[in-house]
């Protein structure tokens, strides 16, 4: 079927997002009341900030400021993610950034004020208990890499334009790319970006799944040379950024944020390229032989193990599933769960120009916003245990946090979602014993779960590491040579037992998350931890639920290290990441030898 136009998707299966705003009248009040905050801030602080009360008293309207920030940031960028077609949409997001970026630039005098000082100052203030302790606390951190007043100022202006690559990238996926019919099977199939990645590359018919992969990338291939060039200007102006502000490397600037040196970054994919691999290699080989395949090819590597064996799902019926799955989490966290439901905090629909894939945007003093596609399958009820997990994860810190505090570093924000997934897949293991019902949830575990998070997204950080090896270096990249890069990539990881057919090389410019800094390789990173406290879970029960509860309160204030030490996890060593391949590998066994008793 064609996708349908925004207008006419049913309100039923889009999110509400009148919980912000019930009336575009209060989105511009709060507008309005940002210009305003601007101007005090500038006008009562700027050149005052000379003691721990001016101090306290400018950040105290910032900390205002912000909060307003993120409830029309996120309105506005929301209403667009859905559809991209839509230009009022678009341009309403984009002039309210602007707007933004100019009042950021105002007031980057607050930062480099503070700075300015003598550190003693800086240390009184955020020995000071309070809402704005946080903010004061990574202003400590970020000191020696704070550069001139005005050229912060200009920096902080600039931020709409640095931000450009990425919007380029998803008005070429999203608004400009339209893809044609293909033929399979003596048939005509409609193509689209959603149509591929969420249902045509699971597709069981090798013909239709195998053409729909050659005709998207054809399509893809057409715009890569716009998409590499959207790439290069973003890297490039990271490497730039770190530069000038005297980081010893564009990993390190990126890394920064995320509370966690090298090591970490390069212990998660040198580990799993190295261990995991064979047993994917010997997954993708089940498959293979399950499918009675000539060839093992790219385009197969999402299939189902049991093709035949796909329960249809309702989202009425996901809500009950995720209830029942997540029980362990307490009243409050499934109360939670059906309010998502009761409220409309998802936006399920497949239409024209929407972002694909899932997220979960928590604005401060909101519920949270989850954006999906629903095709009535298990996968989705499994996106959907993920997202819900990053909705309970800000619920939990923004009640306990100012906004200041809710800054999670990505290397572990991960952790809460996919701890969501483990746990309804452990449910559902208790709850059916028989083989291929196991077998069904186990091969959902490793083909959705840590398919996605270890597999995808660590072989686009993989990818990703050696591009800004190359920016690092002073290099740049092209198209040619971000299709050697993956190319090199794929094959290091799958060897001989997967054959990358033409268009495989492509699968870099079928993310966002290159345009989000070293965000690929933590997907992997918070699975492992949420691996290991879901184990404590299962073999401790409330104690360490309470501790996992108290990690998910405690928001930004504490380094990845820190709160994974909270749940139990010790990240400091090699011991939790290869015991979570070690886990994964069982699993695979586990499927073989019930694929061989079941004779399926």
């Amino acid at each position: 079927m064609e996708l349908m136009k925004r207008k006419d998707v049913p309100v039923e299966l889009t999110w509400d997002l009148t919980a912000i705003y019930d009336d575009e009248a209060k989105l511009a009040a709060d507008t309005e009341r940002i210009r305003q905050l601007t101007e005090e801030i500038e006008r009562d602080y700027k050149g005052k900030l000379t003691t721990v009360e001016a101090i306290q008293g400018c950040l105290d309207k910032y900390r205002a400021w912000t909060e307003l920030y993120e409830r029309a940031g996120n309105y506005v960028q929301l209403a667009s993610e859905v559809d991209f077609t839509d230009a009022a949409l678009q341009e309403r997001s984009a002039a309210l950034f602007r707007m933004c970026a100019k009042a950021s630039s105002r007031l980057s005098f607050i930062d480099s004020e503070i700075l300015a000082r003598d550190e003693a100052l800086l240390r009184d203030a955020a020995a000071q208990e309070g809402p704005n302790q946080p903010y004061l606390a990574e202003l400590l951190r970020q000191k020696p890499y704070q550069l001139q007043p005005e050229t912060e100022r200009v920096l902080a202006a600039m931020r709409p334009v640095v931000g450009a690559p990425y919007q380029i990238y998803n008005m070429a996926k999203l608004a400009d790319m339209k893809f044609p019919a293909f033929q399979a099977e003596g048939e005509e199939y409609p193509l689209g970006y959603s149509l591929y990645e969420d249902g045509y590359s699971h597709d069981p018919r090798t013909e239709v799944r195998r053409e729909a992969f050659r005709a998207f990338s054809g399509k893809l291939r057409e715009y890569e040379n716009v998409t590499a060039a959207a790439y290069q200007a973003n890297v490039q102006a990271e490497k730039i950024i770190a530069d000038q502000r005297g980081y010893p490397s564009v990993f390190d600037y990126l890394l920064f944020d995320q509370k966690v040196d090298r090591s970490l970054y390069d212990r998660q994919i040198d580990l799993i390229m190295d261990k995991l691999a064979p047993h994917m290699r010997k997954y993708a080989k089940l498959l293979q032989k399950i499918h009675g395949l000539d060839r093992m090819t790219y385009a197969d590597l999402k299939l189902p193990v049991d093709p035949g064996y796909v329960p249809p799902m309702t989202v009425e019926e996901s809500g009950k599933y995720i209830a029942e799955g997540l029980a362990v989490m307490g009243p409050d966290y499934q109360e939670m769960i059906r309010a998502a439901y009761r409220e409309r905090w998802m936006d399920f629909a497949q239409n024209q120009g929407k972002c694909t894939g899932g997220f979960c945007a928590s604005p401060y003093g909101s519920h949270s916003f989850i954006l999906l596609t629903w095709h009535g399958q298990m996968s989705d009820v499994f996106t959907l245990a993920h997202e819900l997990g990053h909705a309970g994860h800000f619920k939990a810190c923004n009640a306990a946090q100012s906004v200041f505090g809710t800054a999670v570093s990505t290397y572990f924000v991960e952790a809460p979602s996919t701890m969501n997934e483990l746990l309804l897949a452990h449910y559902m293991l208790k709850t059916n014993p028989d083989k291929r019902f196991r077998r069904w949830v186990l091969s959902n575990m490793v083909s959705n779960t840590y398919y996605h998070n270890f597999v995808t997204h660590l072989l686009e950080a993989a990818f990703q590491r050696e591009v800004y090896k190359l920016v690092d270096a002073g290099g740049g990249v092209q198209s040619e040579t971000l299709d050697r890069l993956m190319g090199e990539t794929l094959e290091k990881f799958w060897g001989d037992a997967v054959e990358l057919t033409e268009g495989a090389e492509l699968t870099w410019m079928r993310q966002p998350h290159y345009y989000m800094g070293l965000y690929s390789y933590t997907y992997s990173a918070g699975l492992t931890v949420a691996t290991q406290v879901c184990k404590r879970i299962e073999t401790e029960g409330a104690c360490a639920v309470e501790d996992w509860k108290r990690v998910l309160a405690a928001g930004g204030t504490k380094t990845p290290l820190e709160l994974a030490r909270m749940a139990g996890v010790d990240i400091s060593t090699d011991a939790p990441l290869l015991d979570t391949i070690e886990t994964i590998g069982g699993y695979i066994d586990e499927i073989v030898r019930l694929t061989e008793e079941l004779s399926l």
